[in-house]
């Protein structure tokens, strides 16, 4: 489901309590706030209460006492919320190497409102995909990979995520494995996209692995993520039926497909506040 342009978001977490929809919904009926969207989840294995809010806030809003007026409430549920404002765009950089669907799905949905962002950068080992991003206006930069100094490299594409101030960065078929130190800094706000066959199929050209093997499914996961390679916390898949009659190519154009499909709508749904992180799963609402 799509935002309207005028809500604000109100997202928390908390430990499992008796009271925890009541205490946000009575506080928002208190300030005169209308709800047009309401999701909550309670993970009774981990004890843990999650609820995302939709609402239109009244004339005279003044934000920062409806801030901490939402904190005292909350307190004693050792609440962490956050509040988002009507049209807030993050900032995003995304990380390519030469396969260019993705990025060009990203731009466009981008381009045309579907996506709430401001891509403030494109950052590549290859220089391949310069000319797409500088026709979308987007600054491009080009930063090989060294492998014997690859520090420096990670170096230079963190630098570009502080100077643009970047609060999500989308690995949109980067190509490289990330170092443990710089996947510990980007925890909880980068996210990755790959494809997912049956049996994994790992290595060069994993499509055609998986017309030797006679694949029936073709899929793709995307994840936050962590140090470990393809395991982070899942935040959409997507897969489609396919049979004996797709050659290599068809497989690879199908493949393609559903990556563009899958990382849009975790894109989507982390910018519209709708992933909790919750140990290594997430809560989707």
């Amino acid at each position: 489901m799509s935002r309207t342009p005028d809500t604000w978001i109100l997202t928390a977490q908390s430990p499992s309590r008796l009271g925890t929809v009541d205490v946000v919904t009575r506080f928002l009926f208190e300030q005169q706030c209308y709800v047009t969207e309401h999701h909550s989840f309670d993970d009774r294995l981990a004890a843990r209460f999650f609820i995302r809010v939709e609402f239109k806030a009244p004339a005279a809003f003044d934000e920062n006492a409806f801030r901490a007026g939402l904190a005292d409430a909350l307190g004693p549920f050792d609440m962490q919320m956050e509040l988002t404002a009507p049209g807030y765009r993050p900032k995003v950089v995304i990380m390519v190497s030469k396969a260019d669907h993705c990025l060009n799905d990203l731009l466009y949905r981008q381009r045309i409102g579907q996506l709430p962002m401001d891509v403030a950068a494109v950052i590549s080992n290859h220089p391949d995909l310069e000319p797409l991003a500088r026709w979308h206006g987007i600054p491009y930069h080009h930063f090989p990979l060294d492998p014997h100094d690859k520090p420096a490299q990670e170096a230079r594409v963190w630098q570009v995520l502080q100077d643009t101030q970047a609060e999500l960065v989308v690995l949109a078929r980067y190509m490289q494995v990330l170092s443990p130190e710089l996947c510990r800094r980007l925890d909880g706000w980068a996210i990755n996209i790959h494809h997912s066959l049956l049996p994994g199929f790992k290595g060069a050209k994993p499509y055609h692995q998986a017309y030797q093997k006679g694949v029936k499914l073709v899929g793709a996961t995307a994840h936050y993520v962590n140090n470990d390679l393809d395991e982070g916390p899942i935040i959409a898949q997507g897969v489609e039926s396919v049979d004996h009659a797709y050659y290599p190519e068809d497989l690879v154009a199908k493949g393609r497909d559903i990556e563009c499909l899958t990382l849009a709508q975790a894109v989507g749904y982390h910018l519209e506040r709708r992933v909790f992180l919750n140990a290594n799963r997430t809560v989707v609402l």
